[in-house]
């Protein structure tokens, strides 16, 4: 019967030494499942954490010269105006040509009251060009809204010549601005004529400005070059 004891009593202590075993592996092996969990989180977090850094930086460095560069560009197309007056269309093709080629902002002149193919019959004495180029103190109505030359340091004014000379709406724009401080170049499309007094005859109406000499343009002629020759500091030629 004391044998039988022992048994039972050595049985016992051998089955708790098992369990207390088998506990004890299993919380080893949690635990070094949870460090294996953690490791790979904290790994995952920082190479998602350098990931983002390195995004931003590129992004930065991609974006900012490209703000830079725009606003730079607006920058320079704010020092330049092309103002034009056409009665047909020829003088407005030379001057978005001038425009293009010095990143320039442009303005057209219009009449408020429109011309007609019979206001520009200069074989009628009456047409209403005739009567306006033949009276120098006509000075027509300009029905386009105004342009503010704050910020434009070059302007670049086109018409076409009307019996010799500049077309009156011309006086009525120059006498209705102060070009103080800003370089004015004077160009016209004629089919024969050229220039002749008008851009002296616009200088004098406007009494401010530095006016340049200015020249006859048609959509063939070396624009470029022409503007190349100002010596001035615009636009692509800067």
């Amino acid at each position: 019967m004391f044998a039988n004891t022992k048994y039972i009593k050595l049985s016992a202590l051998l089955l708790m030494a098992v369990m207390i075993f088998t506990f004890s592996a299993c919380g080893s092996s949690t635990s070094e499942s949870n460090s294996q969990t953690q490791a790979a989180t904290s790994a995952e977090t920082k190479a998602e954490n350098s990931q983002n850094e390195t995004t931003a930086n590129t992004e930065e460095s991609v974006t900012k010269p490209v703000t830079e560069a725009v606003a730079e560009s607006e920058s320079n197309n704010a020092k330049t105006l092309v103002v034009y007056f056409s009665a047909t269309g020829t003088t407005k093709g030379v001057a978005e040509q001038i425009a293009s080629l010095t990143s320039a902002d442009t303005y057209e002149i219009l009449a408020a009251q429109p011309y007609t193919t019979e206001d520009l019959n200069w074989n009628d004495k009456n047409s209403r060009t005739t009567k306006e180029q033949n009276d120098k103190s006509v000075r027509p109505e300009i029905g386009s809204d105004k342009v503010p030359l704050d910020g434009y340091s070059t302007v670049f004014i086109g018409y076409p010549i009307w019996w010799g000379e500049e077309p009156r709406i011309m006086d009525t724009f120059v006498e209705g601005y102060d070009f103080s401080g800003k370089t004015v170049i004077p160009f016209c499309t004629s089919g024969g004529s050229g220039i002749g007094s008008s851009g002296s005859n616009l200088e004098t109406n406007a009494g401010s400005g530095k006016w340049l000499e200015g020249e006859r343009l048609s959509s063939s002629s070396d624009i470029e070059g022409w503007i190349n020759g100002l010596g001035l500091n615009i636009g692509n030629n800067g």
